[in-house]
């Protein structure tokens, strides 16, 4: 049966053979893709840090009944 070396160089063998003309647009896209998950992560901690108790956001609320008394 096939061992690790053995598969590995067979992935790399048909990745240099078919994936020559596509590298370069792999890699661009992955580089776009790493860029927007950076973009988004940076938002979201800047999100998170602007909405604690101490941001000035809370709003004081008081809970309220549906009206559900007696029925006439």
């Amino acid at each position: 049966m096939f061992g690790l070396s053995e598969l590995a160089l067979v992935l790399l063998v048909f990745a240099v053979i078919l994936g020559v003309r596509k590298l370069p647009e792999l890699t661009r896209a992955t580089g776009r893709a790493v860029r927007i998950f950076k973009s988004e992560a940076r938002a979201l901690k800047a999100r998170d840090a602007g909405s604690g108790p101490s941001s000035g956001n809370v709003v004081e609320g008081k809970i309220v009944g549906r009206g559900d008394g007696p029925r006439s």
